[in-house]
């Protein structure tokens, strides 16, 4: 599979010319608009997640598992350690969330979706649990690549944030 080669293509010639255009332009026009309208890969990534969470929000492991890139390289990262394979990852979703009330009720916030290539892309954000005795949340990073059946989750690292303690009554 391909993947983003971040050298650029430039002679050096080229790469000063460039960056004289970029000084003279102002570095206003070198970051990209935050009222801008998302990319197609972007909207693709983010439609991506929120599959994901229907799947899971429905009780459907297998279903959230479809965002992973089925290959025995997908990876998983955790406090736990790494854990390497899609079917290794799948079975680690179903031991620890055995049924629908384990699995309690997901949500993310603060997505950021970077597209870094026409085949690379990453994603941020926080996923919260909602469920009857608990709410764990934490923070993620997925690695996606684009694949002829769309964008998959390749790494993915989480970590949970520590537990609250309940309030005293």
């Amino acid at each position: 599979m391909p993947i983003c080669d971040p050298r650029p293509k430039f002679r050096r010639s080229s790469l000063i010319s460039f960056a004289l255009l970029i000084l003279a332009l102002g570095a206003g026009f070198a970051s990209r608009s935050s009222a801008e309208p998302e990319t197609p890969d972007e909207a693709a990534v983010r439609t991506l997640l929120v599959d994901q969470t229907a799947a899971w929000n429905r009780g459907d492991i297998d279903g959230f598992m479809a965002g992973y890139w089925k290959s025995d390289e997908t990876e998983f990262v955790s406090a736990e350690g790494v854990s390497r394979g899609w079917q290794a990852l799948l079975d680690r979703y179903k031991r620890s969330y055995p049924d629908r009330k384990a699995m309690g009720t997901l949500s993310f916030s603060n997505l950021e979706v970077r597209v870094e290539c026409s085949t690379s892309a990453y994603a941020i954000g926080e996923y919260h649990l909602q469920r009857e005795k608990d709410n764990p949340s934490g923070i993620f990073t997925l690695n996606l690549r684009k694949f002829p059946e769309g964008w998959r989750v390749v790494v993915d690292h989480t970590t949970a944030f520590p537990a609250r303690p309940a309030a005293s009554k």
